[in-house]
């Protein structure tokens, strides 16, 4: 077992690589100094992946959407006892999440991180699913969808997607709907965690007050060896066309909400670590709060503070985002087209450009000394298919050109939707 050690040439930080024998990828990141531990223990599985085989199928298998959520909160109970209960004999605070492309089980604490370890990777190895807990989860899953289909941000965001994806599953709400939930059970609970909790399709980070020898002698004691699978993931045929140019949906909002997306084309690895922090350089420069197109909207009372921007990315999809607040969101997106259209024919602000560069850059390095920063990007740099140190190496050698070649490719106006959420009368 090699310990492949990699360092940021820009900062002199570094951190630990291990392929461990059992198939696991572990990042270490030993922090003297520090108090706190934060652990995350992930599987690169998430909303998205709905259809998938192994070398053992012959044919792709489909899966009910929010399948990947629902098997996140079984997870958390065994034959013995709930989790959570073990973690309150350690004092950890412990937590979950799934997402689009991944699941995550996490601890956060500032003593016994050994103990604490042994119970996040003994648990997420030892599933224990039987038809009445899983018809019990149904129906506290069915109640979480509804809360959030009446919550006004996550319809707005959802109809953006709805608006921009035909196919791609990155539409559909990471829980799913009642409908497709009541189409799991417990055989489908265990063939999608026999498939994607395979230790060679899952990460272990963890970065704080450590020692690397003993993670990794407490990784030899519980990780049990699997056989890698040779799994395959794929999507529907996406176009390259949006869906429509504009949803609108009646929510008791006191002001309507807005987001504005455009469609770009997906990509992944290093190439989306370039195109997404271009991407997400770029958008700050037409509208942080200095610039002149946030200050004129904001005279003009089109928009408040809510103002923001966002770069939402993974495997299949790709879009920048622009939301906030408005009583006229149409003219807030007509202001955001106009801008990118000036821009892409007189180009960027090099002085604009260098003052969000080095912001976004301090951003970066100071995450380096926050622990649970530290143990996030480990993760999902490996997710992605990076280097944990790549991204300030890549905004380091970022230029506005770069940033000018993503608005001329990828900005366009017949990529560019609009989700509305409005007062209801």
């Amino acid at each position: 077992m090699e310990k492949n050690i990699l360092t940021s040439p820009q900062t002199g930080d570094s951190c630990i690589h291990v392929k461990h024998p059992s198939g696991l990828d572990i990042y270490i990141c030993e922090m003297k100094g520090f108090s706190s531990v934060e652990a995350l223990f992930g599987t690169k599985y998430g909303s998205i992946n709905t259809m998938f085989k192994t070398d053992e199928d012959k044919e792709y298998t489909t899966v009910p959407e929010g399948i990947a959520h629902f098997l996140e909160h079984k997870l958390f109970e065994n034959e013995d006892c709930d989790v959570f209960e073990l973690y309150a004999k350690t004092g950890a605070n412990a937590n979950a999440f799934t997402s689009f492309d991944k699941t995550c089980y996490l601890f956060s604490c500032s003593k016994n991180y050994r103990e604490s370890l042994k119970i996040l990777l003994d648990f997420v190895q030892k599933p224990y699913f039987t038809e009445a807990s899983v018809a019990k989860e149904q129906g506290i899953i069915g109640q979480e969808i509804k809360m959030t289909n009446d919550n006004p941000e996550w319809r707005l965001f959802f109809n953006l997607l709805r608006g921009m994806y035909h196919n791609h599953p990155v539409k559909i709400d990471i829980a799913g709907t009642v409908e497709s939930i009541a189409e799991i059970d417990a055989e489908l609970l265990y063939k999608c965690y026999n498939t994607f909790y395979n230790l060679n399709n899952m990460v272990l980070s963890i970065a704080g007050n450590i020692s690397a020898d003993e993670v990794l002698e407490i990784c030899d004691e519980c990780l049990k060896p699997c056989e890698d699978k040779g799994l395959e993931t794929v999507f529907p045929d996406e176009p390259a066309e949006i869906v429509c140019a504009e949803i609108r949906e009646a929510q008791p909002v006191g002001t309507p909400m807005f987001s504005i997306g455009y469609k770009c084309a997906p990509c992944m690895g290093m190439e989306r670590l370039k195109k997404s922090m271009a991407a997400a350089v770029t958008a700050e420069v037409l509208s942080d709060a200095s610039s002149d197109m946030y200050q004129k909207l904001l005279n003009e009372g089109l928009i408040n503070s809510s103002f923001g921007t966002e770069v939402f990315c993974g495997d299949g999809y790709f879009t920048v985002i622009f939301s906030g607040e408005s009583s006229e969101p149409e003219k807030v997106r007509d202001a955001v087209a106009a801008e990118i259209e000036r821009v892409r024919s007189e180009g960027l602000n090099e002085k604009d450009f260098q003052r969000i560069k080095k912001s976004t850059y301090g951003i970066l390095i100071r995450e380096l000394n926050n622990v649970e920063a530290v143990a996030n990007s480990m993760i999902n740099s490996h997710m992605d298919g990076v280097s944990p140190f790549d991204a300030i190496n890549v905004l380091s050698e970022m230029t506005s050109e770069d940033c000018m070649n993503f608005i001329r490719s990828e900005l366009s106006g017949d990529k560019l939707v609009m989700s509305v959420v409005e007062g209801t009368v």
